[in-house]
């Protein structure tokens, strides 16, 4: 599609306009994470790294990112595990109610956070009885973080023909046979961008953590919060919340890169794949 000079010139302006509006805050933060005094002033007087050394030696701060990676790690295989089964009983089978199904898994994304919050909560002390702590928040993230895997993973069902298994059924090959060779190839890249993308939603939460997390612990999320309140750690708050941003970024950077795949190439490691459980079959 051709358009004229003064549109182009316009978009541009636009998609500038767009860029500043969400990524100046994040740079005013990251300003101030080199800022060399404790108060916060605009612009800061002089310039530093030292906060990033005091972050890096804070013991609490260590403590609270080896929960994180603990909550997202536990979080995101339980999504992946659960997400894929859903994905695959509501993209391959037919069923009565089966868009319900659908609606449902990924109402939990929609929920406002404090209300999922409250739920999970009284759910965890009152139903069950459960002592909350790291088990109950990496529950909670999971609830949410299937939906995550949900939708990438039943997009890519959506687009990929299901005649693929169909062949590697008539080719002889039993149902784990084609789960390995069709099924995982045509949906790795998917699953592995959806994990990406539930790991960094939950290393980023801090509603449903701060209403399901024991007394004593802390996720990096809920120490920045707990933070803001003394002025004395605004300076390290800001390093640590410009950690935070840079270490999100990756993971979802990658599962960008991924989604961005071809679906010829998806179609040409399913073919591959039923070129193997030919082979598999024809063994005596």
């Amino acid at each position: 599609m051709r358009v004229s000079t003064g549109t182009s010139r316009l978009l541009r302006v636009g998609v500038g306009i767009t860029l500043a509006f969400i990524y100046i805050p994040l740079i005013v933060i990251a300003i101030y994470a080199f800022n060399k005094g404790i108060t916060l002033k605009w612009p800061p007087e002089s310039l530093s790294t030292k906060w990033f050394g005091e972050a890096f030696h804070n013991q609490d701060v260590k403590d609270a990112f080896v929960n994180s990676l603990k909550v997202g790690a536990v979080a995101t295989a339980i999504a992946l595990v659960l997400g894929t089964l859903a994905s695959l009983g509501v993209g391959r089978h037919q069923f009565f109610g089966r868009e319900t199904v659908s609606f449902l898994v990924v109402i939990p994304i929609a929920l406002p956070g404090i209300v999922t919050a409250i739920a999970l909560r009284n759910t965890f002390t009152e139903v069950f009885g459960i002592t909350l702590g790291l088990f109950t928040v990496i529950v909670a993230h999971a609830t949410f973080c299937i939906v995550v895997v949900y939708n990438n993973v039943i997009a890519r069902l959506r687009r990929v023909s299901a005649s693929f298994e169909e062949a590697s059924a008539d080719l002889g090959a039993h149902t784990w046979q084609t789960f390995r060779y069709i099924t995982v190839p045509t949906l790795r890249t998917a699953l592995v961008a959806g994990a990406l993308l539930a790991f960094a939603l939950s290393f980023d939460e801090i509603i449903v953590t701060n209403f399901t997390i024991g007394a004593g612990e802390q996720t990096l999320p809920v120490w920045i919060f707990t933070q803001l309140t003394r002025g004395q750690q605004f300076p390290i708050v800001n390093v640590v919340a410009v950690i935070v941003v840079l270490l999100s970024i990756i993971p979802v950077y990658l599962a960008h890169r991924l989604t961005r795949e071809e679906g010829g190439a998806t179609a040409g490691r399913a073919a591959k794949g039923e070129g193997e459980i030919a082979e598999v079959t024809a063994m005596p």
